[in-house]
Formats: C-alpha cells, sequence, structure tokens
C-alpha cells in the first residue's frame, strides 16, 4: 500500500515536471537501435569484397540482429521492471555499443555476424526501456509530445541508416570504409552513458518473475528454425538442416505448451498464449508477422540489385531508399487522421497501395531485364514508402486495442516480438529464394542475374501484402467494434 502511495506521489511530481532532457537522451538511444536495424544494407557489397561474406553470411548479419533483438524485447522489459529502467538503459547502452565496437574490429564475416548477435541482445535490453520510460515520465498531452518525437525519431533513423550511412561508407571516413558505420556507435554511447543521469529512476509496481526456461525454449526453438533456412540452400540442403528444423518445431510447442502450464497455474508466462487465441489479436499478430517481414527484405533485395547487381556505389544507393523513407514518413503522420476518420477501410486501403506499388515495382525492374535507370524507380519507391507507412504505423494501434487494459503491457511485449521476429522471417525466406535464383541463372551479365534475382525475391513480398489485404478485410468483417 505504501509503495503504491509512492509511486502514485512520484508519478505526479513527475507528470508537472517532465524529464525533457532525459527525452532528449531515450532519443538517441532510439535512433542508434533503429539506424543499426538499417544500416548494414547499405554496407552489403563492401562486406562481400573485403571480408568475403556469402549471401547466407550477409542474411544472418542482417537477420541476426534483428532475431536477437525480437526475442529478448520482452525479458529486456521485464529486467526493467524489476532493476529499474534507468539501470538497464546503461547496461544495455554499455553491451550495445561495446558489441559496435567488436562489429567494427571484425576479422572476418562469422566474427562480425556473432558481434551483430549481441548488438541485437543489447539493444532488447535498452530499447524497452526507452518506451517504458517515456510511459512513466510523461502524462496527458506532453507524453503525447513525447511519443511523437519519439516516433519522428525512429523515422529519421531509418532514413539515416539509408543516406547518412551510404554517404559514411562512401567517403571511407578516416579510412573506416564499412567499419565506420558501427564505429560512430562508440562517441555516440558515452553520450548516452554520461547523460544517462537525467532520466529518472523507475520501477514497476509489481515485480513480476522472469521465464529463463521459456526464453531458452523459445531462443532455440527461433535459432534452429532461422539456422537452416539461410545455411540451406547454399549447402544443398544436408541432413542437419531438416533434423534442425523439425528440433525448432519441436521446442516451439514444447514453449507453447510451457507456457500455457504457467498461465493456468496462476504463474506470470514470458507471453500470455491466452492472448493469441483470442481471434483478433491472434489475426492482428499474424498481419504484423506478414507486414514487417516484407520490410527488412526489401531493403536488402534492392541493395543488392543496386548496389552488387547495378554497381552503385553505397551513397547513391542510400539516396535512392531515401524517397521510400520520405513516403514512409509522411504516411506515417497522416495516418491516425485518416484512421479516425475512415477507421480500417483506411488501413485496408494502405495495404492494398502497399501491394499493388511491389507488383508495379516487379514488373517495372523485370522489363528493364538487366538495362534498369535506377532513377527511374523513384516515383514507385515513393509509393512504396507511403503504402508502408498507411499501413505499418495504424496497424499497431489497431491490433493493441483488441486487448484488454490489464494486458497491455504484456500485449506491447508480443508485437514488439513479432515485428522483429517478422522482419528476420521475410530476411531469410527471400534470402532463399534470391540465391536460389542466382545458382539456377548462369548466364548473362551480373546485373540481369541479380535483376532476375530481385524479381523471384519480391514475389515472396508481393505474397505476402496479399494475404495482408486478406486479412484485414477479415479482421474488419469480424468485429462489430470497427468501422
Amino acid at each position: 500500500m505504501n509503495l503504491q502511495c509512492t509511486t502514485s506521489i512520484q508519478s505526479r511530481e513527475t507528470a508537472s515536471r517532465p524529464p525533457w532532457l532525459g527525452l532528449s537522451v531515450l532519443l538517441l538511444a532510439g535512433f542508434v537501435t533503429i539506424f543499426d536495424l538499417f544500416v548494414v544494407n547499405v554496407a552489403i557489397p563492401s562486406l562481400q569484397t573485403q571480408l568475403g561474406a556469402s549471401l547466407s553470411q550477409i542474411g544472418f548479419i542482417v537477420a541476426g540482429y534483428e532475431l536477437a533483438f525480437g526475442v529478448m524485447l520482452i525479458t529486456g522489459g521485464r529486467l526493467g521492471d524489476l532493476f529499474g529502467r534507468r539501470r538497464l538503459f546503461m547496461v544495455g547502452m554499455a553491451g550495445f555499443t561495446a558489441a559496435s565496437v567488436l562489429c567494427g574490429v571484425a576479422p572476418h564475416a562469422d566474427f562480425l555476424i556473432g558481434a551483430r548477435v549481441l548488438q541485437g541482445l543489447a539493444a532488447a535490453l535498452l530499447f524497452p526501456q526507452v518506451y517504458a520510460s517515456i510511459r512513466v515520465g510523461f502524462s496527458g498531452e506532453h507524453s503525447r509530445r513525447a511519443f511523437g518525437f519519439l516516433g519522428m525519431t525512429l523515422g529519421l533513423a531509418a532514413i539515416a541508416g539509408q543516406v547518412l550511412g551510404g554517404w559514411m561508407v562512401h567517403a571511407n571516413l578516416f579510412g573506416f570504409g564499412w567499419r565506420s558505420i558501427f564505429l560512430i556507435n562508440l562517441p555516440i554511447g558515452l553520450l548516452a552513458l554520461a547523460a544517462a543521469r537525467w532520466i529518472p529512476e523507475s520501477h514497476a509496481p509489481e515485480r513480476q518473475s522472469l521465464d529463463w526456461s521459456g526464453l531458452v525454449l523459445v531462443s532455440f526453438g527461433l535459432s534452429f528454425l532461422f539456422v537452416p533456412m539461410m545455411e540451406g540452400p547454399g549447402q544443398g540442403w544436408p541432413v542437419w538442416c531438416w533434423w534442425a528444423l523439425a528440433a525448432g518445431v519441436t521446442l516451439l510447442v514444447l514453449f507453447y505448451r510451457q507456457q500455457e502450464r504457467k498461465r493456468l497455474a496462476g504463474v506470470s508466462p514470458l507471453v500470455n498464449m491466452h492472448l493469441l487465441r483470442q481471434y483478433h489479436f491472434g489475426l492482428g499478430s499474424a498481419l504484423v508477422l506478414l507486414v514487417y517481414s516484407t520490410s527488412s527484405s526489401f531493403f536488402l533485395c534492392f541493395a543488392l540489385l543496386v548496389q552488387t547487381g547495378l554497381g552503385l556505389d553505397p551513397f547513391a544507393a542510400g539516396s535512392l531508399f531515401a524517397p521510400c523513407s520520405v513516403g514512409f514518413v509522411l504516411a506515417s503522420l497522416a495516418a491516425p487522421k485518416w484512421v479516425t476518420r475512415w477507421g480500417t477501410k483506411a488501413i485496408t486501403g494502405g495495404a492494398w497501395v502497399y501491394a499493388m506499388s511491389i507488383g508495379v515495382l516487379i514488373l517495372q525492374v523485370q522489363s528493364a531485364e538487366g538495362r534498369l535507370e535506377p532513377s527511374a524507380l523513384i516515383p514507385v519507391l515513393i509509393v512504396v514508402g507511403l503504402g508502408q507507412g498507411l499501413i505499418m504505423t495504424p496497424l499497431l494501434n489497431l491490433v493493441l486495442g483488441f486487448v484488454d487494459e490489464a494486458l497491455a503491457g504484456m500485449a506491447s511485449g508480443v508485437i514488439s516480438t513479432v515485428q522483429q521476429i517478422g522482419a528476420a522471417l521475410g530476411v531469410a525466406v527471400v534470402g532463399v529464394l534470391f540465391a536460389v535464383q542466382l545458382d539456377a541463372s548462369d548466364e548473362g551479365t551480373i546485373a540481369n542475374q541479380y535483376t532476375e534475382a530481385f524479381v523471384t525475391g519480391m514475389h515472396y513480398n508481393l505474397g505476402a501484402a496479399l494475404l495482408a489485404c486478406v486479412l484485414l478485410m477479415l479482421l474488419a468483417r469480424g468485429s462489430r467494434a470497427l468501422p
């Protein structure tokens, strides 16, 4: 009772004096975690040339960060609730900075993959504290402004990852080349650690225990699924790949049953499986998985096409990404107003715009037959970004709106995890399609081979986007509460 009163008093005091200086530090942390999610795409040709990275290793470098990030997100949030959000922020930032340095000094591709996994694990400790600290440190109009600044920052981080990152690689700053995109996190991390005192410390009123056995089951289960998907095509699908896939499915089934036993026993599980069995939340989670599986995979395919296939330098390639990112930010700002006015129809319309723009992009690249002028893609790339912004930004609010307020924290953690796992899944599936097509097209120019591989890989994105349109219509039809 005393703890609740103290927490209430602290909340009122914090609400009256919002920690705006602390917010600037939190935004910096959010920026670098998303920046590092996107920036690696512009360095792909350099990684292939200087580290001899294969296509499957490139997939691991991209997806390893996303998978580790996704798997540890819920645990990272729980640790912040238990030990203090500012404390976990500092632990996560220190780990992220150290892992970034390891990425920057990587002597070979396998070392870089391991460092990227460590970077993702540290990001998972860091990122939940950003959301949680804003949630408890701001209220009312201040909260809306703070989360608005966060959304803008994350959007700018995606753009900077392509454009600024491309410039850094192309400019070969201090002779570091691609390594500069990771080493830049060292001064940023040190600055954030020094300024972390401006972030007010906070804990959850009720500190729940951690489900380490569940974390181990889901981590190994997902790893056993993703590793053979990325390694299998390059090795001709050896027997170990099939055993690993079977083991992954088995571990995930065990994870589901273990989580259910905990829930029925009244013990807080890592993931409340009852949430996923609810029609609207389960369908919404599948939608999030599908939609976010098309994002990272698209940037990976496009980077391979325009840099390795068409020979653009990193800065020129990153500049091509910029119109797509600008379209995303503009649509993200407009989407909430449109959803308020037209309801779920606005999200469904955005999904159709997204799917059709992917189809047009495929046709445009395919018809050029290796003689593609990259700048000719800018109009359709803007529409792709608009479609992403119209569906991705409001979709999360829509899905979380189906959950009772008491389970909102758990649901947010589940959806954040699904986002990252979906991104890793998309990279894995598209990487398989891309690699298979490259192996099958030995004849013709490099531009022709990568054009065909891009078209093949993007067929997954088109199919996922079309399926998302269908699921959105089912979601709207099945809920009376939706307009």
